[in-house]
């Protein structure tokens, strides 16, 4: 199953009136997460400044980046899914462009984390932002 758009996603977490049912949308959206191959389960791939051990793999399709991703945690691979939505399958410069403050504005993600949670989402950007912009 495809993970959603981020129009999608907003609209979604929108409908749920607690965040304890957002809590459980986002992990569902984890769930969706293709499978992470073992073998890239390396350091390099590891991204420093997150609680959880998260895992980025790149790949590139034509123009598009493709990123496949994982974690320990089952609510940072949610928050993966979230990350992903604008990311994945995107050029390097539309990933550059994203305006991923608004997005999680919309979301109304960020105050509702920890700041160990918060700070491990932005080093997630961070990295995907800086594989993008490696590739430009």
């Amino acid at each position: 199953m495809l993970l959603p758009t981020t129009e999608e996603i907003i609209d979604d977490l929108a409908f749920f009136d607690d965040w304890e049912e957002k809590y459980k949308y986002i992990i569902d959206l984890g769930k969706l997460l293709p499978a992470f191959d073992d073998k890239w389960h390396t350091a390099e791939r590891l991204v420093k400044g997150c609680q959880s051990n998260v895992w980025i793999q790149p790949d590139v399709d034509g123009k598009l980046l493709i990123f496949s991703v994982d974690s320990d945690a089952i609510i940072v691979r949610g928050l993966l899914g979230i990350v992903l939505a604008a990311f994945n399958n995107k050029t390097a410069s539309e990933i550059v462009e994203f305006d991923i403050n608004a997005y999680f504005e919309a979301l109304d993600l960020e105050k509702h984390l920890s700041p160990t949670r918060g700070n491990g989402l932005r080093s997630i950007v961070d990295r995907i932002k800086n594989i993008a912009k490696a590739s430009l």
